[in-house]
């Protein structure tokens, strides 16, 4: 086939231009034997013309017609080879992309044709090699397939484009230490052939002139497949398919959304539950299968350089912060794990809950109603089970995790920066610049920008987008992020309505239905509404998520940011916003505002002047926001590996039943591959998006939920192994891509763990009843022997019943009560300032105050502290990057130096002397830096 990237005037089949009609006309096969490879008959598809730069086969014949031109000599059966391959027929060739489409014969078909022909003459004028398999050959007998492959030509030539780092030289940089506990982490470990599948090089930007330089053994295998493909994309992306409306169309993309193609995707290397038969083929993928996607294996470490090599570093960084955020998980687990034991061995020592449950205390305080007529006076001992179980979540051991997970979180940002250095040395992303990949112009910004302006650094000109164009997008965008906020706000105030109005209902039916007494004591009124009020919340949250995703979606795109990174950013921001909102908002309103706004029972507080505000229970509000914690954060995990595992399973499952009871050699590698899901350009968005929202649950309102880091590390096991599985099995293979850190996302979790300290704070003194037992122990007990004895009765103010504003007052008062009794600090009826607050009252309020200034300002600095004495780049690693460019740069000196000796030798005017003393004394000044 056509070395177009080469020398356009290679060819294998000569064309002419007819001089009267300029049409195409084939005259003759010509097979060409180039370096050592042979030419075979359905190879011949790359064609050009005698006199032009046209790839006539594409253009003038549709996939039907070329096979045609095929000597029926040459014409593969395929019952006898196998097309599990991920080569071209020849086997010498590797298929580094494939393109889909279906000849749907429709008012469009036309124009499908003429774009695809259009746009294959131009990959092929690009120097790409293709071959198309007819759909007869496909398993349904309707779709195409084009073959994509990158000649050596091109690949060296965007290679320099795209300043791709090359090996020059085995590295001779000594292996760290072994560390002595090796030997007791060996079962953890994986074989040494998986871990590290490449030698370590030392590298440096590919340059066509340059060749010599690099350790090329052979050209064939020189790029490994997943820097094939992301060429390959590159240039997909950017092709040009004609003009219409009077503007240049071009790129994959918008082929794939008009339905010109159906599909684009590079080619696993085999299947994965079994080893290709080709001898040439690495078995990545089953290696990645077998070693790393299997949840049997969950307890061993992941083959990072391997997940690198097969799907790039992009996806390699993710893996590699989700193992590291798991790592550090098992601490905060286990220290949570110990406070929630600390609460648990000392239930029976809780004075409150003991008060509570004495059938002559608690038993004998009656309570005023917690809704309007409809409900009656209660009993305070009817709690008891329920204060009971806050006192495993709300003890002392909350304020020492609160404050240890602020260190956590520290702790855990500045160690995976360092570990971000480290792989970014070992992955030689050192001196990558985000430019040279994501601050490159969008193909959709080109191709909407029609106007252009002269970039002042290259002096090109260049497309852009108007600054009132700008304005009226941006306005058109925030009004609408505004909106979908607002209705989020909206939802949350209809649940907090929900629980408002459901909660008499709830009082009366646990009173009135026998069946629900023995589970009385359990099941209250306040925590029956506050788990129905929890799951509908969730429900919510999920209907939203999915109309949320796809509007933020638009609205970027409306946007038409410049650059890659720009686009990422804006999406990230705005989802994330929504994100936050959503979730949290329900735990924000349980933790800071339920039960602070209540007013007490002769002036209650009405939202929207008819429903009564919620209540705490007597015990406080802090299990109430360990339910709301738990169902949001364990639902979303339910429902996230749902939708990560068994959904893409079943659709694979419904969409490969034709195909499994053909033989292997007639189900081809792009045809298994084609059956699967699509890993999307923000595949990988969803999964940081997912993980940071969890991350927030176990940050921000840990203090009321000590065992949330040990539901995060238990997710996180299983959810690397079902990210590595649906990967490696249920998915087509992504295009690589480079990254050389999390992104805008380290931004998030700085900003998260900040105000997490805030959060936990305020949760600790308004939410809990530390603070007040706190205040009553050292400042109103009124018993040496028992301090906390009587804590409960000097919680609850009393009232006169007979103060009840008739919409207050209930229906029935059967026993004839004449006070009842309810949660605040205020004066009784008698005294003079009856129903106003006390000074206990604003003693626990300046105590409150005062803790929330003296935790944050603790852990602020321990957190800044931290910080500045861990350095962000391990010594060794920066050691060894000042190394490695020294010897970088000396080996590229020399070949210099090299090259104009010889050139010197041979006599070359242009070489100089006072040259090759300035090459010489640039080796020196390289040498003393």
């Amino acid at each position: 086939m056509n070395r177009l990237g080469k020398k356009g005037d290679e060819t294998l089949i000569e064309m002419a231009l007819s001089a009267d009609d300029d049409t195409v006309i084939l005259t003759e096969f010509k097979p060409l034997k180039s370096e050592g490879e042979e030419c075979n008959g359905p190879l011949c598809e790359t064609v050009s013309c005698a006199g032009s730069e046209v790839p006539s086969s594409s253009e003038g014949l549709n996939s039907t017609e070329t096979t045609l031109l095929i000597p029926e000599h040459q014409v593969i059966d395929k019952r006898h080879q196998s097309k599990d391959s991920v080569f071209f027929r020849d086997g010498v060739r590797r298929i580094d992309f494939v393109l889909s489409y279906v000849d749907d014969l429709n008012k469009e078909w036309e124009k499908k044709l003429e774009r695809r022909r259009e746009f294959e003459s131009n990959l092929q004028k690009a120097g790409l090699e293709l071959e198309t398999e007819d759909k007869k050959e496909s398993e349904d007998g309707k779709i195409y397939f084009v073959k994509i492959h990158a000649p050596w030509e091109v690949l060296i030539t965007y290679a320099e484009v795209l300043n791709i780092k090359v090996p020059i030289r085995e590295n001779d940089i000594p292996s760290m230490v072994e560390n002595p506990l090796d030997c007791m982490l060996a079962p953890l470990r994986l074989p040494e052939s998986v871990m590290h599948p490449e030698p370590d090089y030392f590298t440096a930007p590919f340059s066509k002139d340059k060749q010599e330089l690099y350790l090329i053994n052979d050209e064939s295998t020189f790029f490994s497949p997943s820097v094939r493909n992301r060429i390959v994309n590159y240039i997909l992306t950017r092709c040009p398919y004609g003009t219409e409306e009077g503007k240049k169309k071009f790129g994959i993309k918008r082929l794939l959304n008009n339905g010109t193609y159906s599909a684009a995707y590079p080619l696993h290397d085999c299947q994965y539950w079994k080893k290709a038969n080709d001898p040439n083929c690495d078995n990545e993928r089953y290696t990645l299968y077998v070693e790393w996607a299997r949840f049997l294996r969950f307890y061993k470490e992941q083959p990072l350089d391997l997940i690198r090599k097969y799907y790039g570093e992009k996806i390699g960084i993710y893996f590699a912060w989700l193992g590291f955020y798991t790592e550090m998980l098992f601490l905060a687990a286990v220290v949570g794990l110990i406070c929630f034991l600390y609460g648990l061995f000392t239930m029976d020592e809780n004075m409150s809950s003991k008060e509570i449950c004495d059938p002559s205390i608690g038993g004998e305080i009656i309570m005023c109603p917690l809704c309007d007529r409809d409900c009656e006076y209660w009993r305070l001992n009817t709690t008891c089970e329920s204060s009971e179980y806050s006192h495993l979540f709300d003890n002392v051991a909350t304020l020492f995790f609160a404050i240890f997970m602020g260190i956590w979180v520290t702790l855990f940002l500045e160690f995976w920066k360092r570990r971000q250095a480290r792989l970014k040395y070992e992955w030689d992303l050192v001196d990558f610049e985000e430019e040279q990949q994501q601050l490159q112009l969008r193909p959709e910004y080109e191709a909407k920008c029609t106007q252009k302006k002269r970039n002042p650094v290259t002096q090109e000109m260049e497309p852009y987008l108007p600054v009132s164009s700008q304005a009226v997008r941006f306005c058109i965008s925030g009004a609408t992020v505004l909106f979908w906020v607002s209705l989020i706000i909206a939802s949350m105030i209809a649940v907090i309505v929900y629980r408002l109005a459901v909660y008499a209902a709830f009082a009366s039916l646990m009173e009135n239905t026998q069946s629900l007494q023995p589970i009385s004591g359990l099941l209250t009124p306040q925590l029956a509404t506050s788990v129905t009020a929890s799951c509908l919340n969730f429900v919510i949250i999920m209907i939203l998520n999915f109309f949320y995703e796809r509007i933020a979606i638009w609205i970027t795109d409306m946007e038409i940011p410049k650059t890659h990174m720009e686009y990422e950013n804006r999406l990230t921001m705005k989802m994330f916003l929504f994100q936050f909102v959503n979730y949290y908002s329900s735990c924000f309103y349980v933790a800071f505002f339920k039960g602070k706004f209540v007013g007490y029972p002769g002036d209650y507080t009405y939202m929207f002047n008819r429903w009564r505000n919620e209540e705490c229970d007597p015990a406080g509000c802090l299990i109430e926001l360990t339910t709301q914690l738990t169902i949001v954060m364990a639902g979303k995990q339910i429902w996230g590996n749902i939708q990560e595992a068994i959904v893409p399973w079943i659709c694979n499952w419904w969409g490969r039943r034709k195909a499994r009871n053909n033989p292997e050699n007639l189900y081809s590698r792009w045809e298994q591959d084609h059956d699967l899901q699509t890993f999307g350009a923000l595949g990988l968005f969803y999964e940081y998006l997912e993980m940071v929202i969890q991350f927030g649950f176990i940050t921000l309102f840990v203090a009321s939920f000590p065992l949330a880091p040990l539901l995060a590390l238990m997710n996180n096991i299983l959810e690397i192994r079902v990210d590595s599985w649906k990967l490696t099995t249920q998915y087509r293979r992504p295009v690589a891509a480079k990254a050389h850190s999390i992104g805008v996302w380290q931004e998030i979790l700085n900003g998260m763990a900040i105000l997490s300290v805030v959060t936990n704070a305020f949760i600790v003194a308004f939410t809990s009843d530390m603070i007040p037992r706190l205040v009553y122990y050292y400042a109103y007990s009124e018993s040496e022997d028992s301090p906390m004895s009587g804590y409960i009765n000097n919680s609850l103010s009393v009232f006169l019943i007979s103060d009840f504003p008739e919409r207050n007052e209930p229906k029935e008062n059967p026993e004839g009560l004449l006070i009842c009794r309810y949660r605040d600090y205020r004066y009784p009826p008698d005294h003079e300032k009856r129903y106003l607050h006390t000074m206990q009252f604003w003693h626990i309020l300046a105590a409150k105050m005062a803790f929330i200034i003296i935790m944050e300002h603790v852990v602020f600095i321990v957190k800044f502290f931290v910080a500045w004495m861990i350095p962000d780049v391990p010594a060794d690693v920066t050691a060894k990057i000042k190394r490695e460019k020294y010897l970088t740069q000396k080996i590229l000196h020399e070949y210099e130096l090299e090259k104009l000796k010889e050139r010197l030798c041979q006599g070359d005017t242009r070489a100089t002397e006072k040259e090759f003393i300035a090459t010489e004394g640039r080796m020196e000044l390289s040498r003393a830096m």
